[in-house]
């Protein structure tokens, strides 16, 4: 027997290998450990490539389309370039007044203005009312959350009339405030941060600061807070992407060019050229896409490191 007896260091040998086989098959987990066939995840990936063709194409088309003149622009192919190459001096005619329907770079200050302070205003009180509704609880809370969600079934169209009335009365119309406050209001943000609590702020760890002596204010701040940056994130996102998006809101409440976001300024533009046939305004509509939905693209690239990740940065393991 003891001459298949292997030396302490043969032994180690074979055991340091057993354990780089073991982690290296841990690393390739099998399809079907997930529940679906190798087929279904081959068609699954294939529909997921059509979808981004599908979306991707309008971009293409625009960028393509952005360094063509206006005559370019309906004659020649539209996912081709053709001489001469416009791009730049379409760029430079965003900053003039075309036909003295306003300036796009007003315009485009004008939305990230909105979309900036809109978009903070409703983080924070996504973040408040979530963090409340999440871990407090008061009599009507229910009810509370409820009638924030109700919002949601009510469309803008419905309220219009209303909402202009109001505006009237408290001198919000032709006011940037008219823009910004109702931007602020985000029932989505609101549940959205009182899931994200409930799953990533443990009670636990709000009863043991408690009993430290901690303050509520304290424990939002210097606890519950930094656990729910990535939902935060998220927020943030959806906030501004749907106010720097938004057309009927400031279409009711600016009546002066010099206060248009950029969705309403395009459409102006747009509407002059369709009917007027402007030899410069179908190149600078192209070319104003392209720089409109560039902040879009460059804040989902930003922040996508903390949405991506969802619950697991934010969470807390018990």
């Amino acid at each position: 027997m003891s001459a298949f007896t292997l030396s302490p260091r043969a032994e180690a040998r074979r055991d340091r290998r057993r354990r780089e086989r073991i982690e290296e098959q841990s690393r390739e987990i099998p399809v079907k450990l997930y529940g679906l066939r190798r087929g279904t995840v081959t068609g699954l990936t294939l529909l997921c490539m059509l979808f981004a063709i599908f979306t991707l194409i309008p971009i293409a088309w625009i960028v393509i389309n952005s360094t063509k003149t206006q005559a370019n622009i309906f004659e020649t192919f539209g996912f081709w370039f053709a001489k001469p190459f416009a791009f730049f001096k379409n760029f430079s005619l965003l900053g003039q007044n075309v036909d003295g329907y306003g300036v796009f770079t007003r315009w485009f200050a004008n939305t990230a203005l909105y979309a900036g302070l809109g978009g903070v205003g409703a983080t924070a009180l996504s973040a408040f009312a979530g963090y409340g509704f999440a871990r407090y609880n008061f009599r009507g809370s229910r009810l509370l959350f409820y009638l924030v969600l109700s919002a949601l079934l009510v469309p803008i169209s419905a309220i219009t009339l209303p909402l202009y009335l109001s505006y009237a009365k408290v001198h919000l119309i032709n006011s940037i405030w008219g823009m910004i406050l109702p931007s602020m209001v985000n029932p989505v943000g609101v549940y959205l941060m009182k899931v994200f609590v409930e799953v990533s702020v443990p009670r636990e760890l709000l009863d043991a600061a408690r009993i430290d002596g901690a303050g509520e204010v304290r424990i939002f701040f210097r606890l519950a807070l930094p656990l729910m940056v990535p939902g935060l994130m998220t927020v943030l996102l959806i906030t501004v992407v749907s106010i720097w998006n938004n057309y009927f809101l400031p279409l009711i409440i600016f009546s002066q060019n010099q206060l248009y976001p950029l969705t309403v300024g395009l459409g102006l533009w747009s509407q002059r050229a369709q009917n007027s046939g402007g030899a410069q305004l179908f190149p600078l509509v192209v070319v104003g896409g392209l720089v409109t939905i560039i902040p879009l693209i460059a804040l989902f690239l930003v922040l996508q490191r903390y949405w991506r990740s969802g619950l697991l940065l934010g969470s807390l393991a018990n």
